[in-house]
C-alpha cells in the first residue's frame, strides 16, 4: 500500500472525491465508477492508482488523519488556554458540518468498522486514537489548572467529547437541522467546567 506522501496529483484528485463521497455516503455508499464521472476519467485510470476501494480508502484515511494533526497543531498554535483548545477542536468539526451537513471522514467509516476491510479499519481507529490522545492531555491540563471537573478522568472526558462531536454532526444531519458539533461542544464545555 502507497503512502499518502508518493501519490500523484491525478491520484490526490481520486482522493478528494471519494472522501467527499464518504462524507455523503460512506465506504459502501460509493463505487469507482462514481469517481470516474466526477473526476472525468475512466475507471481503469482509477485502479492504475489505486488497484483495490481498500487501498484508496487506507490511503484517504491515512492523509485525512495528517491533515487532521495539522489542524491539531494550528489550535495548540492559536489557543495557550486548553478550553479555548477545546473550543477550537469543536470549530474544525463545525467546519466540516457546514460543508452540505458532511460527517467526519472516520466517523462515518466507524459507523462501517464491520464491514470495512481490515486496513482501512486499522487506519480510521489510528485516526481515533490521535484525537482521544491529543484530547485526553488538553482535559488533563484543563484540569490540572482547575477550568474542568476532575471527578471524570481525562480519558474518559476525551472519549465523552469526541463521541458528542461525531454525534451532533449524525444527529444534525438526520435531524435535518443547522444545529451542529458547536453547540453541543458548548453544552458539554459548560457542564464540565469548574
Amino acid at each position: 500500500m502507497k503512502h499518502f506522501s508518493e501519490i500523484s496529483p491525478m491520484a490526490e484528485r481520486i482522493i478528494d472525491v471519494a472522501q467527499g463521497l464518504i462524507q455523503q455516503q460512506g465506504y459502501n455508499g460509493f463505487s469507482y465508477d462514481d469517481i470516474a464521472k466526477l473526476v472525468g476519467i475512466k475507471k481503469p485510470s482509477i485502479h492504475h492508482h489505486f488497484p483495490r476501494k481498500e487501498d484508496l480508502v487506507s490511503v484517504l484515511v491515512q492523509r485525512y488523519t495528517h491533515v487532521f494533526r495539522g489542524e491539531l497543531l494550528g489550535i495548540e498554535g492559536r489557543h495557550a488556554s486548553p478550553v479555548e483548545r477545546l473550543r477550537a477542536y469543536a470549530a474544525v468539526f463545525e467546519q466540516t458540518f457546514n460543508r452540505d451537513k458532511r460527517l467526519c471522514v472516520c466517523g462515518m467509516l466507524g459507523a462501517e468498522s464491520g464491514s470495512l476491510p481490515e486496513s482501512a479499519a486499522d487506519e480510521v481507529a489510528r485516526f481515533f486514537k490521535v484525537n482521544l490522545d491529543w484530547l485526553a492531555q488538553i482535559i488533563g491540563d484543563a484540569q490540572h489548572a482547575g477550568l474542568v471537573t476532575k471527578n471524570c478522568a481525562a480519558d474518559s472526558l476525551a472519549q465523552t467529547y469526541l463521541s458528542a462531536l461525531e454525534g451532533a454532526m449524525v444527529l444534525g444531519r438526520g435531524m435535518r437541522t443547522t444545529q451542529g458539533p458547536a453547540e453541543i461542544a458548548q453544552t458539554f464545555l459548560s457542564t464540565v467546567s469548574v
